[in-house]
């Protein structure tokens, strides 16, 4: 018990140093802060390399209950292994990064002397053949609405309001709402029902006032030499004096970006499923939705409300059912080897004690010697195969 207190502590401390760690501060390590993680660090490793090599001389390496032979220690064998190489990089000046993440897994030593969390731990690996079923269910509907999304809406969240052909004063090839188009202005195409249209472009605005000037004011302007808007101390337009170049955004076409920087579309089966996740995680899913709705139908909110049902509370809890009908198994499992552990432990009294009469009989004082010397006593065969039916037991007992 004291050594496993010690080894907590130990892992306990690992965990600090871990947090305390600055990597883009201490590049070179020529701090005394960085200096002290790294004493503490090598502390932590030498432990762990002693605890092991106890652990392998007392249980030895190979076989069914040797070192090797539990999950556990040969996960504890592989951290510290993955030491070793990173130290022996470290002696030949070599950097590998790859290599120095394997220290992160050093807390997970903690799973084998705390029960309660190897049960835990126990029962996700226990549920994830069941959990397969699941997650194949789930990979079958999100592949069902991912092929509806696709055929449905493919292409259809890069409408944008374009100018008429060969208008070229516009300072922009579409409409957009913003500066960087991250809340983009989607229409419907004419064969569609959508919400918007490109009449509902709103009117440019200027110093809180609408734009009240149109392109025959801004030709008008450049005729006469000067810029297409009156300004104001050069460089800021006067309010309402302004041309509304939004009103020529008459034309609604498919053009190629998607929202989001292109991650949210309906373009391919891909694109679908990981606008479908972020749906049923129930994050800016309205914001989705409305798109849809703007480029083709009103009604294409029931799309999004049967895979909020199915996806992010059907599936989920049914996920929970599975794993709250594995605990139970999981927990009465691990509490039977648990009371087998402590009855091997408890084993070395065994034989002392319950095979006793065996030995009482095999090893009795001869009735017919006058002497007190304890001789070997059996009667024929018959009672030979006593003996050895004794020994047998006794045997099997320890």
């Amino acid at each position: 018990m004291a050594a496993a207190r010690v080894s907590m502590m130990v892992i306990l401390l690992n965990c600090m140093t871990l947090g305390m760690y600055q990597p883009c501060q201490n590049i070179d390590c020529s701090s005394d802060r960085c200096q002290i993680l790294q004493a503490f660090d090598a502390f932590i490793y030498i432990f762990f390399a002693l605890e092991m090599v106890v652990k392998m001389v007392a249980l030895g390496i190979f076989g069914r209950r040797c070192y090797l032979g539990d999950t556990w220690n040969r996960l504890d064998f592989f951290i510290v292994m993955a030491g070793m190489v990173e130290y022996s990089l470290d002696l030949q000046n070599m950097n590998f990064t790859a290599i120095r993440t394997v220290r992160v897994l050093r807390p997970l030593k903690a799973i084998n002397r705390v029960p309660s969390m190897r049960i835990l731990v126990n029962l996700l690996l226990d549920t994830l053949p069941m959990l397969g079923n699941v997650l194949l269910l789930c990979f079958f509907v999100f592949f069902i609405f991912g092929i509806i999304g696709v055929q449905l809406w493919a292409g259809l969240l890069r409408n944008r309001c374009y100018p008429e052909e060969n208008f070229t004063l516009l300072p922009k090839p579409y409409y957009m709402a913003d500066e960087d188009d991250e809340r983009p202005f989607i229409c419907s195409l004419p064969v569609d029902n959508g919400i918007m249209a490109c009449s509902d472009v709103p009117a440019r605005r200027e110093g809180g006032r609408a734009c009240c000037l149109d392109k025959d004011d801004a030709l008008y302007r450049q005729s006469l030499g000067l810029s297409p808007e009156p300004l104001a101390n050069g460089s800021v337009s006067v309010a309402g004096l302004c041309v509304n170049w939004n009103q020529y955004y008459t034309r609604c076409h498919t053009g190629y970006t998607n929202p989001h920087k292109g991650a949210i579309n309906f373009d391919n089966i891909a694109y679908a499923w990981i606008v479908i996740f972020q749906v049923i995680t129930l994050e800016g899913w309205v914001e989705i939705m409305y798109y849809v709705m703007d480029a083709h139908s009103f009604y294409n909110f029931i799309y999004f409300i049967l895979l909020i049902i199915v996806g992010s509370f059907f599936m989920i809890n049914l996920c929970l059912v599975v794993i709250a009908t594995q605990f139970s198994e999981t927990k009465q499992r691990e509490h039977q080897l648990m009371q087998e552990q402590r009855a091997r432990c408890s084993s070395s009294s065994t034989l002392a004690s319950e095979p006793g009469d065996c030995y009482e009989e095999l090893f009795q004082p001869s009735p017919s010697s006058s002497s007190h010397r304890t001789t070997f006593h059996a009667k024929g065969p018959e009672g030979m195969t006593d003996t050895y039916r004794c020994l047998y037991r006794g045997l099997r007992q320890y």
